[in-house]
């Protein structure tokens, strides 16, 4: 028997018009991830027509497509099919989404995907419009605008998608002034006028909406405000444009001067649309709004978006607004405010309730509806006790009624379906936390933190202009601590104006400690913590596992994977879990697979977790984070440094990390999770004894992947909180490692002394680790510190202990570099056969290994040996292949030096040009970078360049800099340069 629970194709209905929804028998399909959905509306605007693997990418990507795209677009097309036909058996074909030549279609019906159903009435509104048929065609635009419940496609990616979102957005335009022009025909330009008004100043220079509203405002018999209205067009026609209003406009603004006879209404068989006439104000109407609030401040925007939702819209449905946002965040305050704004357009009362939505005890749809009909003068004893009758007569007494409800604090779609009214007129406000809540036409208003100028304005409203005056530091510093919560701000500002001998400055102090911050965020019955705890105590216990372990990593935010390894679950399950926290309001998912905690909230999660988990528990969920971050780190550095020993000597990780296709991928991670990395090795440092080792390791392998220096102060940072804590810990290897990483460090900044301090103490620390890893990297980078600061005697036998080293490591790679290092040392000894002897060598290795960097860094030092022992052609040619594989590889700091050395060769060929022009690239990255060694040579040879070109002045400024440069390092160029100056004649007049 086939299972009647599956949604095939005849049973499932696709919304376009707004967030892309799919529906099997009225209950909502979860479509899963956004570029899901985007694969998923491709397809159904396709039509039911076959979409090719390549157009599908094309249509996500674009020309950003990963290299595993089409792979995706598979894993996609299976999850939908499972998604959209759940019961069918294993290994039977698909029915809804099949695959077809290479591609798939969706056999989906067109009147079952509302876009397309938007087209067609579209296309029969306007027939009927060309046949005269005013009143069909009317109707016909009205129903396709009722398909729309928001943005279409409302935030799916991808190139395909912002183009329909474009195309259907401007068709969603025409058909309303397609329906402003019937309604125009059939004389109910009153009901048009507050729409017309709105969606003027959204589209402000589109001249048939101007038209249409200057019409309807002179047949209102408000000829003034036509004329205004044409005006205000006019103005921002020549303003924004530089052009005068079309001849439709221009004409028709001639006509309402002269009050011309054809504005006239419409002659017979216009009817007025019901319900337009003169408002009426029954006298037992209900006006239920609880007070305003006196010091509202801020949000300006945001009331007159939300007022103009309420009061704006003229059309066959009733007006729904919804505020979103998490507890704390001022949705009541808000909505009662606006609600007071919008009472005169809804003269017949106003209805609230607060449906508890945020509590275990959440209000009963029924009871609220007998209230609500005992305030619309129902009599009791009229009213029935079965809910779809009472909910039915709710709806007639609110017919051709013009009345506001309040819906405070909702849980649920199926909490708020019975309290909405049955036709046009009323206006709906709903509050909640939830994002889940789907009601078909509502527009919905996400409500996020005041911003600083807000939250400052609200704390002088209460505490008083004078005290946020006299302490604007302590003021700022307040409301931050509050994370610019309007709950938080409230009660602080109201314990101060309670306190008038408490400073703002002396509450900033009771705030800085995270652990007593909510206890202090309380003021009379206003209490941050119990806001928060409403909306916990109703999440399903899963949720409320993952609500407190994702607060206890330090980073800001939090990419899907760190989340999913905090809570020890697969991506997918992880992924529910923190889409079910956002859409529950506890959580932020703020871009595709990001989130992060309000700052109060994450305090909170942390006082539960502390009181739920075990010390145990929760450090083994930030260990988990950790483990992740260094598996990735270290399957990053295989594929940036692939022959590197270095990933065998690594504290294990406990878990397999992310995985990377290619070197760009890697990075773009590295790149991208900086923060993150940071904050967590930070966390695990300070907090977590036990993970010294695998935080040490992470700091190691990646502060080696770093390019460039912005992250190097941080960097620096990191490594002497670890090496402190390990030398805390007595563990001589992390300390010999964190101490190697702060001496490179210092040496990638030309701080020579600090670095050879630091190298040679890891070297020290290393030796008595037993550690061959970490004594490797430090007596290499000691003897390339030496060999820089001109010690070459004392630079070799480290250079020839880290070769040592490379085999007892079994490295190939290091062995090369080391070699390619040495080969160097040799030529400043006076060793110029075994210095090219090493050097080649060193090229062998490398690409025997055939590793990229390797092979790089070798070319590089055979041509600097090539063209000091005088072979200048065959060193630029071993310093161009360098170059070319440096700038593959996006290393810009060794692309500079190699640009520098490839200059002296050209300045030894005396192709000065050319030697100029390589120059300059140097300069160019150097500075780019702070890397001073580089601009010194850069200089250095336009100071030897330049005056064979007949500008000597521009060279002797070029070798004052390089000499400078090359002083404030110590190193041996110096005494070179200052040979030229010496050399070179001062040209004076």
């Amino acid at each position: 028997m086939r299972d009647t629970t599956e949604p095939s194709a005849d049973r499932l209905h696709f919304q376009l018009l707004g967030p892309v929804r799919a529906l099997a028998d009225g209950h909502h399909v979860d479509l899963g991830a956004r570029q899901q959905r985007a694969m998923l509306a491709v397809l159904l605007l396709r039509g039911g027509a076959t979409v090719s693997s390549d157009e599908l990418i094309d249509a996500l990507w674009g020309e950003a497509a990963p290299p595993q795209a089409l792979g995706t677009i598979r894993t996609y097309a299976s999850r939908l099919r499972t998604l959209l036909e759940p019961g069918r058996a294993a290994r039977t074909p698909a029915t809804v989404l099949v695959s077809v030549a290479g591609g798939y279609a969706l056999r989906v019906a067109p009147e079952r995907v509302d876009a397309l159903v938007f087209e067609r009435l579209l296309a029969e509104a306007a027939a009927a419009h060309a046949a005269g048929d005013i009143a069909t065609a009317h109707a016909s635009y009205t129903a396709a605008l009722d398909l729309w419940h928001g943005a279409a496609l409302a935030g799916l990616p991808g190139p395909y998608c912002e183009r329909q979102q474009d195309r259907l957005s401007e068709a969603r335009l025409a058909a309303q002034e397609g329906l402003f022009d019937c309604a125009l025909a059939l004389g109910r330009h009153a009901e048009v006028v507050p729409e017309l008004t709105s969606l003027t100043a959204e589209h402000p220079l589109r001249e048939r909406l101007r038209a249409q509203l200057v019409l309807a405002l002179y047949r209102c018999g408000r000829q003034v405000d036509a004329l205004a209205a044409y005006a205000e067009a006019r103005r921002l026609l020549v303003e924004e444009l530089g052009v005068e209003p079309g001849p439709e406009l221009t004409r028709l603004h001639a006509q309402v001067l002269a009050g011309a006879p054809e504005l006239a209404l419409p002659a017979a068989g216009a009817t007025a649309a019901p319900g337009t006439g003169q408002a009426r104000r029954p006298a037992g109407a209900p006006f239920q709004l609880p007070a305003g609030i006196p010091d509202f401040t801020g949000r300006e925007d945001l009331v007159r978006e939300v007022h103009g939702a309420l009061t704006g819209a003229a059309g066959p449905a009733v007006v729904i607004a919804m505020l979103t946002g998490i507890g704390g965040v001022g949705k009541t305050t808000l909505a009662v405010h606006t609600a007071h704004l919008a009472r005169p357009g809804f003269p017949d009362g106003q209805l609230y309730v607060d449906l508890r939505g945020a509590g275990s005890d959440p209000a009963d749809s029924g009871s609220v509806l007998a209230h609500f009909l005992q305030a619309l003068d129902v009599p009791e004893t009229d009213i029935p006790d079965d809910l779809e009758q009472r909910a039915a007569l709710y709806r007639s007494v609110l017919a051709d009624r013009r009345v506001l409800l309040l819906l405070d604090n909702a849980r649920d779609a199926a909490q708020i379906r019975p309290l909405l009214p049955g036709t046009a007129g009323c206006a709906v406000l709903v509050t909640t936390r939830s994002r889940a809540i789907t009601l078909g036409g509502a527009r919905h208003f996400h409500i996020g933190v005041a911003s600083e100028p807000e939250a400052l304005s609200l704390l002088a409203a209460i505490a008083g202009q004078e005290r946020v005056a006299a302490e604007p530091r302590a003021a700022g510093a307040l409301v931050a601590s509050c994370g610019h919560l309007p709950l938080a701000v409230r009660i602080v500002a109201s314990r101060l104006a309670s306190r008038p001998g408490w400073t703002l400055a002396s509450l900033v102090a009771r705030l800085d400690d995270e652990r007593r911050r909510l206890d202090e965020l309380q003021a009379g019955d206003l209490t941050v913590e119990t806001t928060f705890r409403l909306g916990y105590t109703h999440l399903p216990s899963d949720q409320a596992r993952a609500f407190r372990l994702l607060a206890l990593a330090d980073a800001p935010d939090l990419p899907l994977a760190a989340a999913a390894a905090l809570l020890d679950r697969d991506d997918f399950t992880a992924e529910d879990l923190a889409e079910g926290l956002a859409d529950a309001g506890m959580l932020e998912s703020y871009a595709p697979g990001r989130y992060r905690f309000h700052d109060l909230l994450r305090l909170y999660a942390r006082r539960r977790a502390e009181r739920t988990e075990t010390p145990q528990e929760r450090s083994g969920a930030v260990l988990r984070l950790l483990d992740h971050l260094l598996a990735t780190v270290a399957n990053a550095s295989r594929i940036l440094e692939p022959d590197h020993a270095l990933h065998r000597h690594l504290h294990p990780a406990g878990a397999p990390g992310l995985v990377f296709a290619d070197a760009d991928e890697a990075r773009q991670w590295l790149r991208r999770e900086h923060i993150t990395l940071a904050a967590t090795l930070t966390q695990a440092v300070r907090e977590l004894p036990g993970a010294l080792r695998a935080a040490g390791d992470v700091l190691l392998t990646w502060s080696g992947l770093i390019e460039g220096p912005a992250h190097r102060d941080e960097l620096r940072r990191l490594s002497e909180l670890t090496a402190a804590a390990a030398r805390g810990a007595g563990d001589p290897c992390v300390e010999a490692r964190a101490r190697y990483t702060l001496g490179n460090l210092h040496y990638l900044t030309d701080v020579y002394e600090a670095a050879e301090r630091e190298l040679s103490e890891a070297l020290r620390l290393a030796e008595a680790a037993g550690d061959p890893m970490c004594r490797h990297l430090a007596a290499n980078a000691l003897g390339i510190l030496c060999f820089a600061t001109d010690r070459p005697a004392r630079a070799l036998p480290l250079l020839e202990q880290a070769r040592v080293l490379c085999d007892v490591l079994g490295d190939k790679g290091s062995e090369a570099r080391v070699l390619a290092n040495t080969a160097r040392v040799r030529l400043a000894l006076d060793q110029p056969r075994e210095a090219e002897r090493d050097a080649a060598e060193a090229v062998r290795l490398a690409e025997a290994t055939g590793n990229g960097p390797t092979v790089a860094l070798t070319l590089y030092q055979h041509g600097c040996v090539l063209h000091k022992t005088g072979r200048p052609d065959l060193a630029a040619r071993q310093l161009r292949d360098a170059l070319g594989y440096f700038i593959e590889q996006q290393q810009r700091g060794w692309e500079g030096l190699a640009w520098a050395r490839l200059a002296e060769c050209r300045l030894a060929e005396w192709r000065d040009n050319d030697a100029v022009s390589c120059a300059e690239q140097s300069l160019q990255i150097a500075r780019e970078l702070g890397k001073t060694y580089c601009q010194g040579l850069a200089h250095a040879v336009l100071g030897r360049a330049l005056p064979r070109l007949g500008d000597p002045s521009r060279g002797r400024d070029h070798l004052h800099e390089a000499l400078a440069l090359f002083e404030r390092l110590g190193v041996p160029e110096a005494a070179r340069v200052r040979t030229l100056l010496a050399e070179t004649p001062v040209r004076t007049r």
